[in-house]
């Protein structure tokens, strides 16, 4: 095979998977483009079905989430849904040349409960940690993004209140999303369990920006009962350049 043949193949693939990207989120941001086809599959189509290294060691977010909280978090329940979600697929018979994480999710209401919960938890996690970074972080977005959250909430403040509200008040266990809904405003929510708005099951729809995970193993080593306190700590740790890139790709 020439070397002219190779990358024509090489170039469809990465083509082929990126209008994948764009076609998984049709019934969701029937706008989102092929011409996107790079950036969508870095900023939005990054989760494979197994578990991902941590993008930072295991202190790095301290002192708003400790080491030890961030090892057992990534290495027992996120280790676990990978598991059982690399089982259900092996049950359920997912081919997953052809059918992305995404794609599944969208489409979760054919599959088992297993399936359900675990691609959920995986899908769930591995946003969140490129979600986040070292507590020196920008306190804010910047740019197109920041010009979108006044837009829909009139201030970055009111936003800010309104996603800690959703986050302090999802019942249990469960997840505070920022989403984009299919006609390009941004929403915020809440899903129970490891739900989460890509999911057809769930009534709050939409692509998710980022989530934070209210579940209690996320902060109760360090924050107790205090949830609120983990809430607010968070803040601190947002990885902004990361959602900016997943917004600008959406748009």
């Amino acid at each position: 095979m020439t070397n002219e043949n190779t990358s024509r193949r090489d170039f469809m693939k990465t083509t082929g998977k990126a209008c994948i990207a764009a076609g998984l989120a049709t019934s969701i941001l029937p706008s989102l483009s092929c011409t996107h086809k790079a950036h969508a599959q870095t900023a939005i189509r990054a989760i494979p079905y197994t578990q991902t290294p941590l993008p930072y060691v295991y202190n790095a977010l301290e002192p708003v989430i400790d080491a030890q909280t961030m090892e057992l978090h990534y290495t027992k329940h996120a280790a676990s849904y990978a598991k059982n979600l690399s089982e259900a697929m092996q049950a359920e018979n997912v081919n997953t040349r052809q059918t992305s994480l995404e794609q599944l999710l969208v489409n979760i209401s054919k599959y088992s409960i297993k399936m359900r919960n675990n691609a959920g938890g995986h899908y769930n996690h591995e946003l969140f940690w490129q979600s986040m970074n070292a507590p020196s972080a920008a306190p804010m977005p910047s740019g197109k993004l920041l010009a979108a959250v006044e837009k829909d909430f009139n201030s970055f403040a009111t936003f800010q209140n309104e996603f800690n509200n959703a986050a302090k008040n999802c019942f249990g266990s469960g997840w505070a999303w920022l989403m984009m809904t299919n006609d390009k405003k941004l929403v915020i929510g809440s899903t129970p369990d490891q739900d989460n708005p890509l999911m057809d099951v769930s009534p709050l729809r939409g692509m998710p920006l980022f989530g934070l995970d209210v579940w209690e193993h996320a902060y109760y080593l360090k924050y107790q009962n205090r949830r609120p306190e983990y809430i607010t700590e968070w803040w601190k740790t947002v990885n902004w350049d990361f959602i900016q890139q997943r917004f600008e790709a959406m748009i």
